[in-house]
């Protein structure tokens, strides 16, 4: 195990990747300029700048993935996703169903999100859920180094476009992790902290606000058990039903407006499949509706807080679904 980043660990994962596989290349807004050692190791023919023309860059990774490639395209901030939508969701998202699997699109798209840097509303907008809604798109969102790391590793060699988003909020938060080869299969959650009382589900930088509540829970009585998500698309359900079975109980957490959230679609599959073994409601916390502040204090308090998740969670234990009345 080895201290780093979380920029350093999806560093360390791009060049095992371009060593192992010489069909792996990197280019993107300001690549080159701040991943130097790749630009060292692999040269410009494989690490490369481009214009800030976000189109361009994921079209051109759509092209290079059909003809065999398999790129990693840096489109620095999410909200210059939208300048990309129709590359990344009409054409590398549809095209491998559309070629009845003639053509694959191993592809990678970086992009940073969430609050931390005071970047501004323009510049800081949590969109995952867009592309979870995408058909024939991946989309991971980690919590920690080792798992930026191993989900790095595993998007490079899947067969179809991932959406790989970086919280900003921990770009540069070290933590442990594993040299060598230590993929994470996309669609695999992970149970961060075990417990009885209630599931806190989250995924980004709110499983460290989950883990923080969940410690001032126990000191109060209440075992919560934290479930990171880690892979929004596809979306590990049996971690998820079997931890709610359990407790009986789940409050859903992300920084990421309410509206048609991760969130949502996290209460809908619970209600579907595991209301029998609910004892209180589903609680959803969430961002909320509005474009984020580039005040860093008002940035923190934009984004649920373990205060708030401690009063939701000990608000279900004291609650209890009543039986349904028989007509």
């Amino acid at each position: 195990m080895t201290q780093m980043t979380f920029h350093d660990a999806v560093d360390q994962a791009l060049h095992e990747e371009m060593a192992r596989d010489s069909r792996v290349l990197m280019f993107g807004e300001g690549t080159a300029t701040k991943r130097k050692g790749l630009l060292k190791s692999f040269g410009s023919a494989r690490v490369r700048n481009t214009p800030l023309a976000e189109g361009i860059i994921a079209g051109t990774a759509a092209g290079a993935a059909a003809t065999g490639l398999r790129p990693v395209v840096d489109l620095l901030f999410a909200p210059f996703l939208c300048f990309a939508m129709d590359e990344l969701v009409n054409s590398a998202g549809k095209l491998r169903y559309m070629s009845g699997g003639q053509f694959s699109f191993p592809m990678v798209a970086l992009a940073m999100t969430g609050g931390g840097w005071s970047v501004g509303a323009q510049h800081n907008h949590n969109l995952e859920a867009w592309f979870v809604h995408a058909p024939g798109l991946k989309v991971v969102m980690p919590s920690t180094p080792a798992d930026a790391k191993g989900l790095m590793k595993a998007a490079i060699r899947d067969e179809n476009p991932v959406l790989f988003f970086v919280d900003i909020g921990l770009a540069f938060t070290p933590g442990e992790v594993p040299e060598g080869e230590a993929t994470i299969p996309l669609g695999q959650a992970a149970v961060r902290r075990e417990g009885t009382g209630v599931t806190l589900i989250s995924y980004a930088k709110t499983v460290h606000t989950c883990l923080a509540a969940a410690e001032t829970l126990a000191e109060q009585g209440v075992s919560a058990e934290v479930i990171d998500l880690r892979t929004l698309k596809p979306l590990d359900e049996a971690t998820i039903l079997a931890s709610v079975r359990k407790t009986g109980r789940a409050v859903i957490v992300h920084e990421a407006s309410r509206l048609c959230g991760v969130g949502a679609e996290v209460a809908a599959l619970i209600s579907e499949q595991a209301f029998e073994a609910l004892r209180a409601p589903i609680v959803r916390l969430t961002g909320p509706d509005a474009p984020a502040p580039a005040s860093y204090p008002l940035e923190q308090a934009f984004a649920p807080q373990a205060a708030g998740i401690v009063a939701a969670a000990k608000d279900l234990v004291t609650r209890t679904l009543e039986a349904a009345p028989i007509w």
